[in-house]
């Protein structure tokens, strides 16, 4: 399993937009073969950021949603990224 998690920086005033331009994708993305979750949202603190998280099943499902995912154009400027791929080995119940 691989998980992708982080957040992108971006201007304030164009946050909202650009996740809300993200929301096709994310559609898209849930119902792509090998996704098991997938979220691109607005931060609740920082006006800047925007947070990432996929979990996918495998390295393999995840080139191939990234050939047709088609990710949309928002010109809006990301200035900064911390974004990284895990794999995972194991998973349990946190509680």
């Amino acid at each position: 399993m691989w998980i992708i998690a982080g957040y992108l920086i971006v201007d304030p005033e164009h946050r909202d937009a650009y996740v809300d331009a993200h929301a096709d994708l994310v559609r898209r993305a849930r119902q792509a073969a090998g996704c098991l979750d997938l979220a691109i949202t607005a931060d609740p603190i920082d006006p800047r950021r925007v947070n990432n998280y996929e979990r996918w099943d495998s390295w393999a499902s995840i080139e191939a949603w990234r050939s047709v995912a088609a990710a949309p154009d928002t010109g809006i400027d990301i200035i900064d990224a911390h974004v990284m791929a895990y794999e995972i080995a194991t998973e349990r119940p946190p509680f």
